[in-house]
């Protein structure tokens, strides 16, 4: 009987191992048959949070609400500078354009001035120094003294040689005071 011994406790592994098989499976389906006789599952159970946690989930909640206030606010700054931003750059813009038009007609202007100015003074030059003079003494001493130092110093000496002595003073002291200001 010996021989049967451990032949008969493996068989009897065997046996076991087989009942708890079909124990397990036999668990498995009655769980199975009860869920699908009991009908549709049931709906979960609404569960109200705590009143100090609903608290803060509603100021959170707020909180939420003015930041999204405050981006949309921000955006629309932002978007409002941006087009200001564009009126200064396209303003300045036509401020250089409009100053670099002031500055040629200014540049026309005084080369117009000065074109007038050196033809006068090149009439005064070419008149006989008698009728010069006589212009010239009812001139200002300083508009005068512009031409005379215009002018050649000969055509300029026969000039102030036809003027009056008082005249004559008038337009040297108004011109060495000129000099006298260039050093």
């Amino acid at each position: 009987m010996r021989a049967r011994g451990p032949l008969a406790a493996v068989a009897a592994l065997l046996l076991c191992s087989a009942l708890v098989r079909t124990g397990d499976g036999v668990g498995h389906a009655m769980a199975r048959a009860g869920a699908d006789s009991a009908g549709p599952p049931a709906a979960p159970a609404h569960c109200e949070p705590p009143a100090d946690l609903q608290r803060l989930l509603d100021e959170m909640t707020a909180r939420e609400a003015r930041l999204d206030a405050d981006e949309a606010a921000l955006a629309d700054r932002r978007a409002a500078l941006a087009l200001v931003d564009a009126e200064i750059a396209r303003k300045l813009e036509e401020l250089a354009a409009a100053e670099d038009s002031l500055r040629r007609t200014l540049a026309i202007a005084e080369t117009a001035a000065e074109d007038d100015i050196a033809r006068l003074t090149r009439v005064y030059e070419t008149m006989k120094p008698k009728q010069a003079a006589a212009l010239f003494e009812q001139m200002d001493a300083r508009f005068a003294s512009g031409f005379l130092a215009r002018m050649r110093p000969e055509a300029a000496a026969e000039i102030m040689a036809g003027l009056s002595p008082e005249a004559a003073h008038r337009l040297s002291v108004v011109l060495a005071g000129r000099n006298a200001a260039r050093d």
